[in-house]
């Protein structure tokens, strides 16, 4: 697995796998080169033996101290082999290196394996949108993140680095 910034070049693939993971209410070609080029969004690709596996998207505007992760696709084939886990947290790092505070995501109500995921990294739920997946009418659970204790509880306190008291 290698996982590197996203590019315009990626755009197709991107959208193969957006569709396939998203068949109901995947974004538009036009959205997501819109996201690719923001100055607010950075966006990372999973690359296995060439082929793409898995992307994630994170918006977060300079100077704001809140971000949102937009999305996380991981192929079929190659979920549940902690793929997932490294762009969330590939995401979270660079909302990090901008300074965020807090990180919101929406997930489907009907996907508790995401749900988990997020959770295990220290995401809350913080809300509910009804019926905002559409057309399937699934709600969306708001949840929250304290970055930085999620970035404190990633760092090793010296007494944990081996250092003899």
């Amino acid at each position: 697995m290698t996982l590197r910034a996203a590019v315009p070049a990626d755009l197709d693939a991107i959208m193969a796998l957006e569709r396939a993971s998203f068949p109901t209410d995947a974004w538009s070609d036009a959205m997501m080169h819109e996201e690719l080029a923001s100055p607010h969004g950075w966006y990372v690709v999973d690359e296995t033996a060439g082929r793409l596996t898995g992307y994630a998207g994170l918006r977060a505007v300079r100077g704001a101290r809140d971000a949102d992760i937009q999305t996380i696709a991981i192929a079929e084939a190659s979920r549940g082999r902690g793929r997932g886990r490294e762009l969330l947290t590939a995401l979270l790092a660079e909302a990090a290196r901008r300074g965020v505070h807090d990180v919101f995501l929406e997930v489907r109500a009907d996907n508790p394996v995401a749900q988990g995921l997020y959770a295990s990294e220290g995401f809350r739920e913080v809300g509910r949108r009804p019926r905002y997946y559409q057309p399937d009418d699934v709600d969306a659970v708001v949840m929250k993140l304290d970055l930085r204790g999620w970035t404190a509880a990633q760092t090793p306190a010296a007494d944990d680095a081996g250092v003899c008291t």
